[in-house]
């Protein structure tokens, strides 16, 4: 099985699986998503944000192929680059740390170490640009398929709460101890992987 991580690019963002190619839930405040999925604009939306990105800060992203098959991705960037970020009552997140926005692994891909290794390269990729953590907020009433990562999830691969809430807590994981970490928590780290796999309606927080 030959497998590959790419930088996201917008070459390969058609790549990305339908419809987390045209989301823009994490890329625009609240007000201007609903607009651009009511204008039917979200996709264009989608690739100027991730073009301004890369032009700015470089790699947002990475999407994982298996045999040249995409399987997955992990999108992350600065809370600068992330409109929606402020709109959680747990902001903002920390100055040293990157947020992890979303991620996906197709269901029939999980628990083949795909997680552990795509969590592995965005750590290296941001250690080297002089990041210490990854942070996200997480969804502790998480029911389904959605944007925001379920927080019991985001714990058990070793994500630590530094923020408390009861919907949506902010959640670290220090990137260096991802470089070391022990097979017992590929599974829960697929797991969490697959979790967004359709776009929830834009909902207030």
């Amino acid at each position: 099985m030959g497998r590959r991580l790419v930088p996201l690019t917008l070459d390969n963002l058609a790549d990305l699986p339908q419809p987390c190619r045209s989301c823009v839930f994490w890329e625009l405040d609240p007000v201007r998503g609903e607009a651009a999925v009511k204008a039917g604009t979200a996709a264009t939306e989608k690739e100027a944000w991730i073009s301004a990105v890369l032009l700015d800060w470089g790699s947002c992203g990475r999407v994982v192929y298996v045999d040249d098959v995409p399987v997955g991705f992990v999108l992350y960037a600065p809370p600068a680059y992330v409109p929606r970020s402020t709109a959680f009552p747990t902001s903002p997140v920390s100055p040293d740390a990157v947020q992890l926005m979303t991620s996906f692994i197709l269901p029939r891909y999980q628990g083949q170490g795909l997680g552990r290794v795509m969590v592995q390269t965005v750590a290296k990729d941001l250690l080297r640009r002089g990041f210490k953590a990854i942070e996200a907020f997480g969804d502790a009433r998480w029911k389904g398929p959605s944007c925001i990562l379920p927080a019991d999830h985001l714990l058990a691969v070793g994500f630590k709460t530094v923020r408390q809430h009861p919907t949506h807590p902010r959640l670290r994981l220090e990137l260096r101890s991802t470089l070391s970490w022990k097979e017992d928590v590929e599974m829960a780290l697929d797991r969490l992987l697959g979790a967004v796999q359709k776009e929830p309606a834009l909902r207030p927080l």
